[in-house]
């Protein structure tokens, strides 16, 4: 008898941000695999005997790459298996979860997809920074900060982004140079506030602050590396007034 998946969200870092539903489903798994975002905390809540399998990628180190997941999902889910993919953020905001629950159904493998809160909203908030403001900001994008290995650099719409009063990018620190130019070359001000929160959520947030036209050298001189979350709008500048989340690290501006 075929067992069952659960893609869930486990959110942008804070434990506690972790849904009710995927408590449910971290509590009655028999396998979980989990990506390197995840915060180790949720595993925890596990029942004895879970089989934990990290599936974590990062620069110089790579845990499962994906054509494995999707071969222990389905092989894990095949003996009958609770099997619960865990993935940082959401699962269908840049974290490959469409793909595997592609691969599930071509196998005839029943999944659930539980969404989970994306960085792109919640590391902005813990910064006290809102994606949207009824002075500032009527629009909000989030965009991936680096493409496909089989895609050209230039893969996104910069005209069309340099008119969304909120931009959202994710994972885009070692592409900034890239972001701003282009953002300012389509017809963003180079004035335009950006925010770049680095660890959003967690104990070891750090926010900076800048422009377009400074924020890559900011980032250089801050030591600023991913996980971060770049946001570029005028809605940055409200971050003065609402901040409220206390970081490990004074205020960096």
């Amino acid at each position: 008898m075929s067992g069952f998946v659960y893609i869930v969200g486990a959110g942008p870092g804070d434990p506690k941000l972790l849904t009710i539903r995927g408590l449910e489903c971290i509590q009655q798994a028999d396998v979980i695999l989990y990506d390197r975002l995840v915060n180790i905390e949720l595993l925890s809540h596990a029942k004895a005997g879970t089989e934990l399998i990290y599936c974590g990628k990062e620069p110089g180190r790579h845990g499962l790459i994906q054509d494995e997941i999707h071969r222990v999902l389905v092989e894990q889910a095949s003996l009958g298996k609770q099997v619960l993919r865990l993935k940082g953020g959401d699962p269908f905001v840049f974290g490959r979860g469409a793909e595997e629950a592609e691969i599930l159904r071509k196998a005839d493998i029943p999944f659930e997809i539980v969404p989970g809160i994306t960085a792109g909203i919640a590391a902005p908030a813990y910064a006290g920074i809102p994606v949207t403001h009824r002075d500032h900001a009527a629009s909000f994008a989030i965009v991936t900060g680096h493409g496909s290995p089989d895609k050209e650099q230039d893969f996104l719409n910069w005209s069309a982004l340099a008119q969304i009063d909120t931009v959202a990018f994710y994972m885009g620190v070692g592409n900034i140079a890239h972001i701003t130019t282009s953002l300012i070359t389509y017809g963003k001000s180079e004035t335009t506030p950006v925010a770049v929160i680095e660890w959003g959520t967690t104990k070891k947030q750090r926010t900076i602050t800048g422009n377009l036209s400074t924020i890559a050298q900011d980032i250089q001189e801050h030591r600023i590396s991913n996980p971060a979350m770049i946001l570029v709008g005028d809605v940055v500048s409200v971050r003065n007034q609402i901040a409220w989340f206390i970081e490990k690290e004074h205020e960096l501006c």
